[in-house]
């Protein structure tokens, strides 16, 4: 888990989950191009390429190869056990009542 944590700490990282989970499957050529043009980022086709060996090696993007082409998708999985963890477990005591009511209140 202590990847996934490493992984999401940059907010380049996390711009570019976003950008998966909006479109997934994309080159670095594509990546680039709309962290350019979508989100003003400026970096280079190094450090995107980094900032996504970094996400791969925490499970958060999987590549498939075709031809000379490496296509990049989000995998969510590696962010389960945190959900389960922390989201999803049942609320007791006296915090119980606090947190049913910010689930309940308007966003």
């Amino acid at each position: 888990m202590g990847d996934v944590f490493k992984a999401l700490a940059d907010p380049t990282r996390r711009t570019i989950l976003d950008e998966l989970t909006d479109r997934n499957g994309q080159t670095l050529f594509e990546i680039c191009s709309r962290l350019t043009s979508k989100y003003d980022l400026g970096s280079s086709r190094q450090a995107i390429s980094h900032h996504l060996d970094v996400l791969e090696a925490a499970g958060l993007v999987v590549t498939t190869r075709e031809g000379r082409y490496k296509f990049h998708y989000i995998n969510t999985r590696p962010l389960e056990p945190i959900v389960e963890r922390w989201l999803r477990r049942p609320q007791t005591g006296p915090r119980a009542s606090l947190t049913a009511g910010l689930r309940r209140a308007p966003t």
